[in-house]
């Protein structure tokens, strides 16, 4: 099948200009054009810069979009396609890529991902769900899920701390806020019904995964129309600890503090806790979430 010529937005992660992955943005660009494609190239030295002229390109006119770099990079892609109908593909090079896993596209191996979009320009775009966070002041999309809970207070902690660089710094986060873990309540109404619940991790999930690779939802579907409630009940730091590793290989699902149900609308509240969707942040509770089905178009 031959594939028509496209005019493809290329984002690439400001962070791209250093390290290991820089040379994948100039490897999709090479990719898209030896295909026969127009692809444009799209690098600014912040993220704010990066979504200016990410939109500025589409309004001139792209058939597609392209990211390289992680979920947040994702997360820039939904917000700008969400009203245009525009299919995004993305092209992992982050140190998350949650969402590059649940589409299926291949990690650490940029030839192997650039080979999968390529692919998937020939065929139809994958129609998939996203959901919508409202904290009361503005509404953010994304794709993956909305952390509340411990992964959450991690989220805030590394944020916070300036040194050291990369995963280590989550690591530390993750240890520090061990130290520190304790239940926390939470008001909920979900799909209409409130309910008080003590949990030390809450999420509310459309993909299978966060955190790079903690399958808190092994069963999640991203073109079902429901979100995957995540709660698991109060334990203590040793029994947490026990859990923790079952998590990344979706072996926490039978245990007796895990809760998991399907949902299409949550509001969280509870004090002391900054919400985050897809790694970013988006700031205190209470937050409403709702899902909005086949609501993105992506060349996975």
């Amino acid at each position: 099948m031959t594939t028509q010529p496209r005019r493809i937005g290329v984002a690439i992660n400001p962070t791209a200009s250093f390290g290991s992955t820089r040379a994948v943005g100039p490897m999709v660009l090479d990719a898209l054009e030896q295909a026969g494609h127009r692809a444009v190239r799209l690098q600014e030295q912040t993220v704010g810069q990066l979504r200016s002229a990410v939109q500025t390109a589409i309004e001139a006119g792209l058939d597609a979009l392209v990211v390289v770099g992680g979920d947040g990079m994702v997360s820039l892609a939904v917000e700008a396609v969400r009203d245009s109908g525009l299919p995004f593909g993305v092209v992992p090079s982050g140190t998350g890529n949650d969402i590059a896993r649940g589409l299926g596209i291949p990690l650490g191996d940029p030839t192997a991902a650039i080979a999968s979009l390529l692919r998937a320009l020939e065929g139809e775009p994958r129609v998939i769900d996203a959901g919508t966070v409202t904290d009361g002041e503005r509404t953010t999309w994304f794709v993956g899920a909305v952390s509340a809970g411990f992964d959450a207070l991690v989220n805030e902690r590394a944020n916070r701390m300036r040194r050291p660089r990369g995963r280590s710094r989550y690591t530390i986060a993750i240890l520090r806020e061990l130290l520190a873990l304790r239940a926390r309540r939470y008001e909920l109404t979900v799909d209409g019904a409130p309910e008080t619940v003590d949990a030390v991790l809450l999420a509310v999930a459309n993909n299978t995964s966060i955190g790079g690779g903690m399958l808190i939802a092994p069963q999640a579907d991203l073109a079902d129309g429901r979100f995957d409630l995540f709660v698991v009940a109060p334990v203590s730091r040793f029994r947490f600890l026990r859990l923790f590793p079952k998590v990344f290989s979706g072996a926490h699902t039978d245990l007796d503090i895990v809760r998991l149900s399907r949902v299409r609308s949550v509001s969280i509240a509870a004090d002391g806790i900054t919400a985050y969707a897809d790694g970013e942040r988006i700031g205190p509770l209470p937050v409403t979430i709702d899902v909005v089905p086949g609501a993105l178009r992506v060349l996975a």
